[in-house]
């Protein structure tokens, strides 16, 4: 009998540690934290609102007080997680006081949830995840951004972006970073040397001085194995693209490449 109220007394505390809804089990000391920081929260809340919150923020940003500013910024971002304002804010906060990987982390966060709240406004978030994603899934924002950036602007391949803050080089810039992964990381997929020359063209329809572009057209035609009469199409955009010792030494490399496929 005592050995049985014993298991039963054992179970049912082993039982506390188990969340309802399934979830990972919490010590006492990460309980205790929680029910802390949840006070804190709801203190905070019934102390200050979220506007006041930012304006103490903003009167310790005009005095350069960055460690106390960071403090009110984060007690707004405890009650409103998800504000961009307060996201956008805690991560320049963090920039100025050289916390670099927390300024990373917030603006990674502040992405997410402005494509989660605002998928069809701005492009730049776009921008930003593709540079952090790889392969099909940076495609696909970058692809996304460019879209946006071209939104305002007349269809087809030739649409110029009627935003003030956005060049046909920006455009031409996003393309190239899209050429550039089917270069490197979707390189073995099916059709990517096709996606990789589009991707290419585009980038020199909106901005046919850029040298990116054309050094990315000169190694995609170094990369192929065509015509004689496409290979020497590679100095053309070399010479365009670079100057000087860069061009010797890329000449040579074009020689040499030329040489292997041709022979």
């Amino acid at each position: 009998m005592g050995g049985t109220a014993k298991a039963k007394k054992k179970n049912k505390t082993k039982g506390k540690d188990v969340k309802r809804n399934g979830g990972p089990l919490m010590s006492p000391q990460e309980r205790m934290k929680a029910k802390m920081k949840e006070r804190a929260k709801k203190k905070t809340a019934e102390k200050y609102t979220i506007d006041q919150l930012l304006q103490k923020t903003e009167e310790c940003l005009d005095n350069f007080d960055f460690d106390m500013a960071r403090l009110y910024c984060q007690r707004a971002l405890e009650i409103e997680p998800t504000n961009l304002t307060i996201l956008d804010m805690m991560g320049n906060i963090c920039s100025e006081l050289g916390d670099v990987e927390k300024a990373k982390q917030i603006s990674f966060t502040f992405n997410e949830e402005a494509v989660e709240l605002s998928p069809e406004e701005g492009h730049s978030k776009y921008m930003y995840l593709g540079q952090i994603h790889t392969g099909a899934e940076a495609v696909q924002y970058f692809s996304k951004g460019i879209e946006l950036m071209l939104s305002n602007g007349t269809s087809g391949a030739g649409a110029f972006p009627s935003e003030a803050d956005i060049t046909r080089k920006d455009v031409s810039v996003a393309f190239c970073s899209i050429a550039e992964i089917f270069f490197t990381d979707l390189c073995m997929e099916e059709g990517a040397a096709d996606r990789c020359k589009e991707a290419i063209d585009k980038a020199l329809q909106y901005d046919e001085n850029n040298p990116e572009a054309l050094q990315l057209m000169a190694s995609y035609l170094f990369s192929i194995e065509k015509s004689e009469v496409q290979q020497s199409e590679s100095p053309r955009f070399l010479i365009i693209s670079v100057g000087g010792e860069q061009l010797k030494e890329l000449s040579h490399v074009f020689l040499r490449r030329r040489s292997e496929v041709l022979f």
